[in-house]
């Protein structure tokens, strides 16, 4: 292991192009996990909440959606990195020694097992207990007379219409399929009326319609009664090739790689190139193959010739070749014993008394903690900032907000009204592209100023600043937030949202919007840790001074919580804090490269991981430092990106009793919580802390909705 950082100037972003992070290091590869099967890892702990008994039934399959959507991204962006280096020829291992051919052969062994779990759970367990309920997939085999007769008409009124069947032969060659469509490879026999003899033919579903559909309870004969699209497509696909012979129907998926790649000297508008690119991720290089494993062995041989895909890209199921299309059914089901139960967002005690959040924030930093407490404080903050005249600019970047936004429709607002509004729109947000197009087109109409970030940096700082005219001068109030400006996800996820007025830290944040929309080398953060320039120096060097408050006999106390820890020299100085005697404390939800708990090297380290009800997601840095503690929440994990690729902030929280609400909400209830975390061992493997005899079992999220939400006791 290395000795401590030296301390030197940030890198420029020019500086990280050339000299890529950790370029031509070599690693002690017994010190670190692999990223890509620490994210299986992850997504099996998520599997566990699926197969929990004590999960509410919906909400087990809720669960079972979730690990097949995480599976989804998991394969379009991990799996197509692993197989876009392999195809460059890019074998140099990385910190954990594993190659790209090499991580490659593990994952794809343990993503089988793990999809064999899921459909195993989903046909022997869900599927029964639902049925127990009357909650009821009926099956093509055992449909009745009437259900039978509805099924035909809803084929051929909403269904039929819709389906271009394609057979197979030199003037209709193998059709282009869309990314994690649903398609049916059919096999036939006999002459059409060209007298062709073909033997396959495709049909794809379009995306257009549900693949799940409910049918009328007098038809059902069950309280819920549902069929699958493809029961449907499979019961009347004859009717598409009238005058042949059926052979077979077999329905599949194919899974592509979702990378998107500019180059900045080839790109003169990033926002027309993305309008460009777009399509191609759709039909890109495919990476994984789904079968319904009914499909014989020269069906699906077939169809990974079509795909480049070797034998290992083959994943055959028993069942809907697409479960994340489930989704919605819990959604559909009237049945509120069968689902976790609702709660009403919290407000804090202070923004209850007085519905002027500027005189409120001019009084006092507001911290707010999701999703017991409510998102909608942030929107009214904009909207209030939007109709008042003494506001004068409003600045807010934009990551993942959804297609229909209120908080969105008031920034519009404001510059419809001529307040000047400058939104930093991140196009390259994965998925969200196309939604982030769309908001920068409606801005730009509305004259709103918009621009899209750094080339080659995403901007992930979640931050919105407000200017307004008070006493003969202009004010500044900032709202900064570990998560997404996003109302929905807000309800989901768990994450902590600044309100401040205070002049040191508002400054920054006006600082880092010159940056990106300006140009030249603005002065440097007074209070705001930043990537890509001073954030990883600053985390490391946090870290190292708990160390040496160690070696000096002083406390020292590090906790970090965070969605991921992978960047090396962050995990070093971990093991040499260790080493030194700090106790150190991770609450990491997804994937962890640290070894923690091995004699000699990280024995002071924990790790636990906790899987509940909302997807944690904030990130919070505390430093004992002696009796001076330090607290920062922070919109980056612990990764290379988030250090050296992406714009990102991470605010300190100044004020003492906010200081001790993140520790009394987002730290404690965490290191407390026996029933929902997960202990990690040297080997990345994870067991469920389980209460002691006759102990009150503590559920973090659970004790939170108590706190905040039900009994709306906010705090400052």
């Amino acid at each position: 292991m290395r000795p401590a950082m030296e301390l030197r100037p940030p890198p420029t972003p020019v500086d990280l192009k050339r000299n890529p992070p950790h370029a031509g290091i070599h690693y002690d590869h017994s010190q670190f996990l692999n990223r890509e099967l620490g994210l299986l890892a992850f997504n099996r702990r998520v599997q566990e909440k699926a197969e929990n008994p004590e999960t509410p039934l919906l909400e087990r399959l809720r669960y079972l959606c979730i690990t097949t959507s995480n599976l989804d991204e998991f394969f379009e962006v991990r799996i197509g990195s692993l197989k876009n280096q392999i195809e460059e020829r890019k074998s140099h291992p990385g910190p954990d020694g594993m190659s790209p051919g090499e991580t490659l052969q593990r994952v794809a062994r343990e993503a089988h097992e793990l999809v064999e779990r899921q459909y195993r759970l989903f046909n022997e367990t869900l599927i029964p207990a639902l049925a127990a309920e009357d909650i009821v997939f009926l099956r093509r085999a055992l449909w009745n007379e009437a259900q039978n007769a509805w099924v035909a008409g809803f084929f051929e009124r909403e269904v039929a219409p819709v389906l271009t069947p394609i057979v197979l032969d030199p003037a209709h060659p193998f059709p282009r399929l869309l990314n994690k469509s649903l398609n049916f490879a059919v096999t036939l026999q006999g002459t059409d009326a060209f007298g062709r003899k073909p033997t396959l033919a495709i049909v794809q579903a379009p995306r257009v319609l549900a693949r799940v559909i409910r049918l009328p309870d007098a038809v059902g004969g069950h309280r819920d009664s549902f069929v699958f699209l493809s029961s449907i497509i499979h019961a009347h696909v004859a009717d598409l090739f009238p005058g042949m012979e059926i052979g077979g129907c077999y329905q599949f998926r194919v899974t592509r790689n979702a990378e998107l790649q500019f180059e900045e000297d080839e790109v003169a508008n990033l926002r027309t190139a993305l309008q460009g690119g777009l399509p191609q991720r759709r039909f890109a290089d495919a990476v994984r193959l789904e079968v319904v494993d009914t499909c014989p062995a020269d069906v699906s041989d077939f169809l990974l010739r079509q795909f480049g895909l070797e034998r290992s890209d083959l994943y055959q199921v028993d069942g809907p070749v697409n479960l994340v299309r489930l989704m919605q059914v819990p959604d559909m089901v009237e049945r509120p014993d069968l689902k976790f139960p609702p709660f009403s967002p919290g407000l804090p005690k202070v923004l209850r008394k007085s519905p002027d959040l500027f005189a409120t924030i001019r009084q006092q930093d507001v911290l707010l903690h999701h999703p017991f407490q409510s998102f909608q404080p942030v929107i009214d903050f904009i909207s209030q900032a939007a109709s008042d005249p003494d506001v004068v600019a409003i600045k807010q970047t934009v990551y993942r907000t959804g297609h229909d936004s209120a908080l969105m429709e008031a920034l519009l607002t404001a510059a419809q009204r001529g307040k000047e509004v400058t939104v930093v729109v991140e196009l390259m947000a994965r998925f969200d592209e196309e939604t982030n197009i769309n908001w920068a087109q409606r801005f730009e109409d509305a004259g709103a100023h918009v621009v899209y970030g750094v080339f080659g940096f995403k901007t992930h700082a979640k931050m919105a600043l407000v200017i307004r005219r008070e006493q003969g001068g202009l004010r500044r109030y900032a709202h900064l937030g570990t998560g997404n400006y996003h109302a929905r996800t807000a309800k989901l996820y768990t994450d902590f949202g600044l309100f401040t007025g205070d002049p040191a830290l508002t400054r920054d944040v006006a600082g880092i919007f010159g940056q990106l929309t300006g140009t030249g080398r603005p002065a440097p953060n007074q209070l705001i840790w930043q990537a890509p320039f001073d954030l990883h120096s600053h985390v490391v060097r946090a870290i190292d001074r708990e160390a040496e408050h160690a070696r000096a006999g002083r406390p020292a106390h590090i906790i970090a919580k965070m969605n991921a820890l992978l960047e090396p020299e962050a995990i070093e100085a971990l093991y040499r804090a260790s080493q030194a005697g700090v106790r150190i404390d991770l609450i990491v939800r997804g994937v962890c490269a640290l070894r923690p708990d091995v004699p000699g090297l990280s024995e002071n380290i924990r790790v636990r991981s906790v899987i509940g009800r909302f997807l944690e997601h904030s990130r919070i840095f505390y430093f004992r430092n002696d009796r001076d503690p330090d607290l920062y929440l922070s919109s980056a994990d612990w990764m290379d990106r988030n250090f050296h690729r992406r714009v990102e902030v991470c605010f300190p929280v100044r004020d003492r009793r906010l200081k001790e609400r993140v520790l009394r909400e987002g730290i404690r209830p965490y290191l407390n919580d026996n029933t929902q975390a997960w202990l990690m061992d040297a080997d990345g493997n994870y067991r469920l802390r389980q209460p002691r005899r006759g102990a009150r079992r503590i559920v973090a999220q659970h004790d939170l909705l108590q706190t905040l939400a039900e009994a709306d006791g906010g705090g400052a």
